[in-house]
């Protein structure tokens, strides 16, 4: 997926009206505890504690110009793709009707509810929310806010904009880690390296209890795979989107695998350490980075604290070091 100068440009007007940038640091007792420097991109600092909300922003910009007459939207998440509809959805004056699965993240659930959402549980897992949005959608008249699109991707692209082009060409870090989920942020990471001219390599990251991007990655097509995270829940897919697979195929060095206990040890060292929240894929890079050590040879590297968005209750076991696998 490549976008022009000036479609970046577009994006990015759009998502500054509403993000300022968003800091990045070289943390120095990340750097003291792993050897090596590890920048960190905090879209944990967004109005919606998110990277998705950018998505959100330009993905409805551009619905009111192609599809003026939409009065109401439909969407399936687990939490942070929601809140973006549910901000998109609020400035443009349109109804949402959120799924989400049975379990899912408590304080997700208000945060989408103080939107002005309406928010329907169904299922057990995401893809089962899914499916149940889009019936909804069908017998409603509703537009289906997809999980993954250019639009979306064209939000999300404006903070790897930022990051990469904050380093001088050939200044970047070595390795950049991105989690994956739906596939909008490695395919924005992917977008944005291309346009920027830095050279990173880029490798995903998706859960152990969550691998169809990985085991899709290995077999070149679309595989399902099972769902059985407890902790990662921004990276619970069950299916992998063909189009975002497509880009990861071509764009990725490599796709690694983390466990809920190696997100659970990086979420408690990034409050340690940084004194910042995260929610589980937010933390899933600084994991890799930790377990993947021989690809960068102690030089610098890269990830997105992609949200903050964890449940009290449960960043309180992962801090206790009761979180289990």
């Amino acid at each position: 997926m490549n976008f022009t100068r000036e479609e970046a440009e577009q994006a990015m007007a759009a998502v500054r009206a509403f993000v300022p940038a968003t800091p990045q640091f070289a943390w120095p007792l990340l750097r003291q505890r792993l050897g090596f420097p590890v920048w960190v991109k905090h879209e944990n600092h967004t109005p919606a504690g998110a990277f998705k909300v950018r998505g959100g922003i330009t993905y409805f910009q551009a619905l009111a110009r192609r599809e003026p007459h939409v009065r109401g939207v439909a969407a399936a998440t687990r939490g942070n793709h929601g809140q973006s509809v549910g901000w998109g959805a609020r400035r443009t004056g349109l109804a949402a009707t959120i799924v989400v699965p049975h379990g899912n993240s408590l304080e997700k659930n208000a945060a989408m509810r103080a939107l002005g959402v309406t928010l329907v549980e169904h299922g057990d897992d995401f893809q089962a929310a899914r499916e149940h949005a889009q019936a909804l959608a069908a017998e409603g008249g509703l537009h289906m806010v997809p999980s993954y699109h250019r639009d979306l991707v064209a939000g999300v692209m404006t903070y790897w904009l930022e990051f990469f082009e904050s380093f001088a060409p050939g200044e970047e870090p070595a390795v950049v880690y991105v989690p994956i989920g739906q596939g909008s942020g490695f395919c924005a990471a992917a977008a944005a390296r291309a346009l920027s001219g830095r050279r990173s390599r880029l490798v995903g990251v998706v859960s152990a209890h969550a691998t169809t991007f990985l085991d899709s990655f290995r077999a070149g097509r679309v595989v399902e795979a099972p769902v059985t995270t407890a902790l990662a829940d921004g990276m619970a897919c069950r299916v992998a989107d063909p189009e975002a697979l497509e880009i990861v195929l071509r764009e990725a060095e490599d796709i690694v695998a983390v466990t809920d206990a190696q997100v659970a040890e990086a979420m408690r060292i990034l409050f340690a350490d940084t004194h910042n929240v995260a929610e589980g894929a937010g933390a899933a890079g600084l994991a890799a980075a930790m377990h993947d050590r021989a690809r960068h040879g102690g030089r610098a590297v890269g990830f997105a604290l992609t949200g903050g968005n964890v449940d009290t209750a449960v960043f309180s076991a992962v801090l206790s070091g009761a979180s289990a696998e």
